[in-house]
């Protein structure tokens, strides 16, 4: 993958965690603050634990850490795989925003 290549796919999955944030906090009461800083996000739950989402453009990863931990994923076979166990970017980062916030939250990719 071209490093242009790799922008793009890891913009499109930040822009979908920033566009999910924004659904979640209009449907539910989550009440997640998602701050973007360059290739950074970080989310905020109200029991002020967070998660923080950031891309690491020499490796073409996205890493996540989580208070389950830390997760790196590479671009794979059409989505965003974990580097250890191939479990999907926006459906662990649904299961770990659940944990956290203390509530059932999805995150999708974009369509």
């Amino acid at each position: 993958m071209t490093d242009l290549e790799y922008q793009d796919l890891a913009e499109s999955a930040l822009k979908a965690v920033e566009t999910a944030c924004d659904r979640i906090n209009d449907e539910t009461d989550a009440d997640i603050d998602n701050q973007r800083t360059g290739g950074m996000i970080t989310l905020t739950f109200s029991n002020r634990s967070q998660i923080i989402i950031n891309l690491q453009k020499p490796l073409q990863e996205i890493w996540m850490a989580a208070k389950a931990g830390g997760f790196h994923y590479k671009f794979s076979g059409g989505h965003w795989a974990d580097t250890k166990d191939s479990s999907e970017f926006f459906a662990n980062l649904s299961r770990y925003a659940s944990e956290q916030a203390g509530q059932p939250l999805v995150f999708k990719a974009a369509a």
